[in-house]
């Protein structure tokens, strides 16, 4: 599948005029990224890799006090995704060394404190049966509304509450995962049925030798979401970060099928 991209965003920046962004699509075995460009307006940029060696942050360094930008790409998703529930999950003793960091709580996704609900409502099942199941949960219980969550909200918050954006579903399914015993981790992304259309958020599980996206919102799938960035929680991968606090002037995210 074929998928076009074109950001805009104009925010105030203020007085530092730096800004770290996260929005450039990520070389991945299941996505190739056949053209992109990002332009600045009068910025000098410097790449770095991505928490975990995934995707790119780039820190902007600006003229003057406004952020403009536009960024376009062309990506083509060949990513297969075999049967969640039929993926295993893989001994402790034999997972890599990285992925013990999303075995473990986090800022936003206290793991620690769902052992115990984790086992009663999930404990039936093993690897991607158990992860298909959360996912099922998590889309059966939390609502997905606009303007019901804020960046400090937790997963304690969201499980309380049973609402909130993709950013509060990646965050429930990581914690839940983790509780389980399974690494997972909180993925930045595009994609072309996000509603409205925005930057989004999904999980990232560890099953079968591999990471496997999970989409409880049900707004995208492994063959067309545009993977940009990963981390342990949304502290890790914002697709943009200032030390000023920052303006929105005006953003568009589009994302579509080509």
């Amino acid at each position: 599948m074929r998928i076009v991209i074109d950001v805009n965003m104009h925010y105030e920046i203020g007085a530092s005029r730096i800004a770290m962004l996260a929005i450039e699509a990520t070389g991945d075995p299941g996505q190739t990224v056949l053209q992109q460009d990002l332009a600045i307006e009068g910025a000098t940029l410097r790449r770095m890799a991505g928490q975990s060696g995934v995707g790119t942050r780039i820190w902007a360094h600006l003229e003057q006090p406004e952020l403009r930008l536009r960024y376009r790409a062309d990506i083509e998703i060949t990513r297969q995704q075999p049967p969640l529930h039929k993926l295993r999950a893989d001994p402790a003793h034999m997972l890599p060394a990285d992925s013990f960091t999303y075995l473990r709580p986090s800022r936003f996704c206290q793991s620690d404190e769902f052992a115990a609900f984790v086992e009663t409502r999930f404990g039936h099942a093993e690897g991607g049966e158990k992860i298909a199941a959360i996912r099922d949960w998590v889309a059966q219980e939390v609502r997905y509304l606009q303007a019901t969550s804020n960046p400090q909200t937790t997963v304690l918050d969201t499980f309380a509450r049973r609402e909130g954006v993709c950013r509060d579903f990646a965050h429930l399914v990581c914690a839940l995962s983790r509780a389980a015993g399974i690494p997972a981790r909180y993925a930045s992304a595009y994609g072309p049925d996000v509603a409205p259309s925005d930057f989004h958020a999904v999980a990232q599980v560890w099953l079968a030798g591999g990471w496997h996206l999970v989409d409880a919102t049900g707004m995208g799938t492994p063959r067309d979401l545009v993977l940009i960035g990963v981390g342990r929680d949304a502290f890790d991968a914002p697709f943009m970060e200032t030390s000023d606090e920052a303006r929105l002037l005006s953003q568009t995210v589009e994302v579509q099928t080509n």
